[in-house]
């Protein structure tokens, strides 16, 4: 069923090209190396096997391919480490999917036991494979002619006093052939030999661990069932009535709080004095907690909408009690999108106030699409739904270039008299130096500002000068 010589030899090579690629090196483009090297050896073994991926499993490959790239083009650390993270996730996808393509049916329950299950294959099922190997193989020597390796290895041995010989004559007629083999044998000296062990060993636990993921891909990633697919893993147990005075409770909480927040916030800056506060304490107090609020209110509604029994009109009623509450919750999103845009021009620009711009949109998104799902009776859908907003969130943090965007927003703030902030923008990654560089001889900027790019671009040659001479 499985060439297990093809199968070793190729995770092998892949350890192998692990440990050139990423060995005291500075990842850069490796990782996006690495990723396709496995994706193509991986389709290309399973496919000689007979087990070809399903056309919907290779969708995966879209997000997969964009965010390893994105790995090298990106440097910012939170989109970098979401680039990384997600390549990985994906590519788990992908194997617990590779033949049976329904990861757009999954839900919640899928991802994380599909997940699992990969892992303890990677963990325990190559093990069954050498055992079963060992055992054709066995049975294949007893029915065939004796093992060539005895040959071969006789055959190095008388080749290799022949080929030193040869390698110190040719040394001493060039030097820069000396050379070369000078650096050759210094890679055995006995001080490496750790080293060398230490690498052979990961090299050996990637192999093994990749061999796992193919054998699961192969065996296991049909998907003829889903969990809860015929019959929910938790039966609805909650009676309509009790789910109808948590949400109406919680509405009429929301109600007022929206009411408030018309009253005040959107009101104006007048409605606020007057009680005391400045727009930018005001902006500060709860930014956080409406974020809170709006996700755990996602939770509170797919929770009850999982253990609520309803049927015929009810089903109407607590969906349109879904839409009144996702409702409220996008006017406390606004409500806290306005605080933070109030907080920023008080302030200026961080990464810590440019990244719930964008989560805080695809929350919105997501809270519309359960919704939508709710009504539509397709409430398995939400986990696809989770996972294209993670993609957007993601994709959306690559694409704005989250330090160019704070360095354009910022000098745009200065523009109107505000300080600008030369030790922040010095302290941004590569990312902002295209932005740092575009503003530098922008005439329509201020002397000073012009000034502080300046110092920022410089405060930023020198670090990378000597980050780069550290390592």
């Amino acid at each position: 069923m499985f060439n297990s010589k093809r199968i070793w030899t190729t995770t092998i090579l892949l350890g192998l090209a692990f440990d050139i690629l990423f060995w005291d090196k500075t990842p850069g483009i490796s990782f996006a190396i690495f990723i396709t090297l496995v994706l193509i050896s991986g389709i290309r073994v399973l496919k000689e096997d007979g087990f070809r991926p399903h056309a919907r499993a290779l969708g995966l490959l879209l997000p997969i391919g964009f965010f390893a790239v994105m790995t090298f083009v990106r440097a910012e650390p939170l989109t970098t480490f979401l680039n990384y993270t997600l390549t990985l996730v994906f590519m788990g996808f992908f194997a617990i999917s590779f033949l049976g393509g329904r990861w757009l049916e999954y839900s919640i329950s899928d991802y994380i036991a599909g997940q699992v299950r990969l892992g303890l294959s990677m963990v325990g099922r190559p093990l069954s494979f050498i055992v079963e190997a060992r055992k054709e193989r066995n049975q294949a020597e007893t029915e065939s002619e004796p093992s060539r390796v005895a040959p071969i290895l006789r055959g190095l041995l008388i080749a290799l006093p022949i080929v030193a010989i040869f390698a110190s004559l040719l040394s001493s007629a060039d030097l820069v052939f000396a050379q070369r083999m000078d650096a050759f044998v210094e890679l055995f000296r006995l001080e490496k030999l750790p080293e060398y062990i230490f690498r052979g060993i990961y090299i050996l636990i990637i192999a093994y661990a990749l061999v796992g993921v193919l054998l699961y891909a192969a065996l296991k990633s049909r998907d003829e069932t889903l969990i809860g697919e015929e019959k929910p893993v938790l039966a609805p147990f909650l009676g309509f009535t009790e789910s109808s005075i948590v949400l109406g409770s919680v509405l009429l909480l929301f109600a007022t709080f929206v009411f408030v927040q018309f009253q005040y916030f959107f009101g104006g800056l007048a409605n606020i004095k007057l009680d005391g506060y400045t727009y930018a304490e005001y902006a500060r107090r709860g930014f956080g907690e409406l974020v809170a609020v709006a996700f755990f209110s996602l939770l509170l509604f797919l929770g009850l909408s999982a253990i609520t029994r309803r049927a015929g009109k009810q089903q109407k009623t607590f969906s349109a009690m879904g839409v009144t509450l996702v409702l409220f919750v996008l006017v406390m999103l606004v409500s806290a999108l306005k605080r933070l845009a109030l907080y920023e021009a008080a302030y200026g620009f961080s990464r810590m106030r440019a990244y719930p711009h964008v989560f805080m949109l695809w929350l919105g998104a997501l809270l519309i699409a359960v919704v939508v799902l709710e009504f539509l009776g397709k409430r398995r859908a939400f986990a696809p739904a989770m996972a294209f907003a993670i993609i957007g969130f993601a994709a959306s943090l690559n694409l704005m270039n989250v330090d160019a965007f704070i360095v354009r927003q910022n000098i745009e703030r200065s523009r109107g008299g505000a300080e600008l902030d030369l030790a922040y923008l010095a302290s941004l990654s590569d990312d902002a130096i295209p932005a740092l560089a575009a503003n530098l001889d922008d005439e329509s900027a201020s002397l000073l500002t012009r000034e502080s790019v300046a110092a920022s671009l410089v405060c930023a040659w020198y670090q990378n000068d000597y980050r780069y001479t550290e390592t």
